[in-house]
């Protein structure tokens, strides 16, 4: 079974640092610590491995995972026509439990599924995450749970669900609150919350009153 590095200590947390920067050259998935819940990232730049993501969470090209970097000045270089109310959200909560959908650079070459043009991104606030995104660069990162089953809060029990899809799994401690980001999509005039979950709609719109709170909208 794949292995799991407890990387709560400066030892373990540079060997585990090191081994996933190697696992996701090679172009597998890894299983991380974000600031809200664990996740399976992999290399956001190859087909390849978002593939994997994608069947190791039995999900298909429809539901594209989101994409986490280490610093919002990498924002410009993956998406493109960036409103200032969503700088002004990441500048406001980046990094933390924001995922903003936006466009994306037209001339990436990635397939993170059917975006139909955008990209979700998200900064965490998780050092572990942080140290490792500043190795790899960009991530394509979902939770670490099969599709319909809870998320995962612990490495192993991302383990538990993804098995041996996942080449390797950094344990940073328990994720208590077991809570996802918010997520806002920006590509429109006003700017939706498509999910909310750590941030509410209050907290956001302290920044940018104008946001519309999308989930209290029946559905036709």
């Amino acid at each position: 079974m794949s292995e799991i590095i407890d990387c709560t200590d400066d030892a373990g947390r540079a060997e585990g640092l090191a081994r996933a920067h190697e696992v996701v050259a090679a172009q597998e998935c890894i299983v991380l610590p974000t600031d809200t819940v664990y996740g399976i990232g992999a290399d956001a730049f190859s087909p390849r491995a978002v593939a994997t993501l994608l069947a190791a969470k039995g999900r298909g090209r429809n539901m594209p995972p989101p994409v986490l970097v280490a610093r919002p000045e990498v924002l410009d270089g993956l998406a493109t026509e960036v409103p200032q109310q969503a700088r002004d959200l990441a500048a406001a909560f980046w990094p933390g439990p924001l995922t903003l959908i936006l466009r994306a650079q037209p001339s990436l070459t990635w397939d993170l599924g059917e975006t139909r043009g955008t990209v979700a991104l998200r900064m965490p606030d998780d050092p572990i995450a942080l140290d490792l995104l500043g190795l790899t660069g960009p991530l394509a990162v979902s939770s670490a749970n099969r599709t319909g089953n809870p998320a995962a809060s612990t490495a192993a029990g991302a383990r538990d669900q993804l098995g041996d899809a996942v080449g390797l799994y950094l344990d940073g401690g328990s994720r208590g609150e077991n809570v996802p980001s918010t997520i806002v999509d920006c590509t429109g005039e006003p700017f939706t919350i498509v999910r909310i979950g750590a941030l509410s709609p209050e907290r956001l719109r302290e920044v940018v009153p104008e946001i519309v709170d999308g989930t209290a909208v029946p559905q036709a």
